[in-house]
């Protein structure tokens, strides 16, 4: 006889004749006990009359069963205000839509400028190489920023648990592309792992938080800032191996003759350095041309921003945004597109969200019919319970207005390929618009007196673990 079996057994047994108890006596204060899960049951079981539908919840996707019919017809695809069609582009198992976003602005303004005549495409990779080196950099110098801090310290979590990654707003774009220039896409293509990029954002990520406890180590060990930043130098040595054998090393000079907008090139190639490019298609500093608008109904309206460590070079510019209404937003963006200026924008993209159609609408699905009972928060709550914010950065590029001068509805280009919802494009009604839309990209040109004075105001310094500034993937 197995002496250890036998007692294992007898200790199982005797615990299951005396469970009852033993869950009664594991029931604490604010747990639920047998009485209230009983009361559960009797609330929650569904009734007979209901059990076919719980049959065909049970079978069948939320989403089909809940989709209201009433609004389930042809998309009217019609806009009265529309900026030039440009080619769509797709960002594949990648988070950077503010890139693909932000891109598709300049390329926008350099064809505008030319009156159409004459089209660029720039190269996605080569930015996000440098996106990437930069916030390994911003990271590691975090790292040594607060190395007197413990551990287990807010800020010193917020770097070693977000070392690196994909995601972004247009404050990235002004920064890399001002300090780095840009160059054709056809001079630096996409890679698999640029298109792909979580395992090499893991690696790298790992590789960074090695290094970060090295740094903490060097720190308490009073080595000399002129130390820490050799070694910090050579640290991301690797960093950009690493980020050369997956992205693809930038180029430091190439030939392009630009091209027409049938693709046709004009003139002879030229030489170019990416900065020489960035002065040719772009022409002039980005910073300090725009500001970034942000709808959040939990803050004070026209009160200016900062979000604190939230950009892409440490020596770059933090994410700072005029708070206001929508219908301040939705009049600038008016302004904006009535003058074919193309604009970054922002929304929790999938929320209401008819994928077959590339529609948006906030009666797209019916859920509280569907399951008996009600959805009621507002924008303001659903930010402050982490149930909505800014999810996803696309191209604002046309609006349709009423005879009185009101929005109906919006579209807007998306970086999800050219057979994605309507050519490319998703088209949101401005119900919907109103309900999930938080961040807008504007010239100042558009912008009254009133919010450009508010923008120039001392900003309100938050935290970047507030719900609304997750970054735009």
């Amino acid at each position: 006889m197995n002496y250890r079996k036998t007692i294992t057994l007898g200790a199982a047994l005797g615990l299951m004749l005396c469970a009852p108890s033993f869950m009664q006596a594991q029931t604490k204060g604010g747990g639920i006990d047998m009485q209230m899960l009983g009361a559960i049951e009797k609330a929650g079981t569904p009734a007979a009359g209901d059990r076919a539908l719980a049959n065909a919840i049970a079978s069948n996707s939320i989403d089909d069963l809940a989709k209201n019919f009433k609004n389930a017809g042809q998309v009217d695809t019609y806009f009265s205000v529309e900026t030039p069609k440009q080619s769509i582009h797709d960002q594949k198992s990648s988070g950077r839509c503010w890139l693909f976003s932000g891109l598709n602005v300049l390329r926008a303004n350099f064809a505008r400028e030319h009156k159409d005549s004459m089209r660029v495409e720039f190269s996605q990779a080569y930015v996000f190489f440098y996106d990437q080196l930069e916030k390994a950099n911003l990271f590691l110098q975090g790292v040594i920023d607060c190395a007197g801090k413990p551990m287990d310290d807010e800020r010193v979590m917020f770097f070693f648990k977000n070392p690196i990654n994909d995601g972004g707003t247009f404050c990235g774009v002004a920064d890399l592309s001002e300090k780095y220039g840009l160059v054709p896409m056809e001079v630096m293509p996409e890679t698999y792992s640029a298109e792909n990029t979580s395992r090499m954002a893991r690696l790298v990520s790992s590789k960074l938080r090695e290094y970060g406890l090295e740094l903490r180590k060097m720190v308490a060990q009073k080595a000399s800032a002129q130390r820490l930043r050799q070694r910090k130098t050579e640290m991301l040595g690797t960093i950009y191996k690493m980020l050369a054998m997956t992205i693809g090393e930038p180029v430091k000079s190439f030939e392009y003759a630009f091209k027409d907008k049938n693709g046709k090139a004009i003139g002879r190639p030229h030489t170019y350095t990416p900065k020489e490019f960035y002065n040719a298609t772009v022409g002039h500093p980005l910073n300090g041309t725009f500001i970034m608008a942000m709808n959040d109904p939990r803050r004070e309206y026209y009160k200016t921003y900062e979000v604190e460590y939230d950009r892409h070079t440490y020596d770059g510019h933090n994410w700072k945004y005029v708070n206001l209404p929508m219908t301040d937003i939705a009049r600038m963006a008016i302004a904006s597109l009535k003058d074919s200026a193309k604009m970054y924008s922002s929304y929790d993209v999938g929320k209401q969200f008819d994928r077959k159609r590339g529609y948006l609408d906030s009666d797209n699905y019916d859920y509280a019919t569907l399951f008996g009972t009600t959805f009621p928060m507002d924008k303001a709550d659903r930010i402050r319970t982490f149930d909505s914010g800014s999810t996803h950065a696309m191209t604002l590029t046309a609006v349709d207005l009423d005879d009185n001068g009101n929005p109906t509805k919006w579209k807007v280009e998306n970086s999800w390929g050219p057979s994605y919802g309507v050519g490319g494009c998703l088209i949101m009604t401005n119900r919907w618009f109103n309900d999930y839309m938080f961040r807008l990209v504007v010239d100042k040109k558009y912008v009254p007196v009133n919010i450009l004075k508010a923008s120039e105001q001392k900003p309100v310094m938050v935290m970047p673990e507030d719900p609304l500034f997750a970054e735009d993937e």
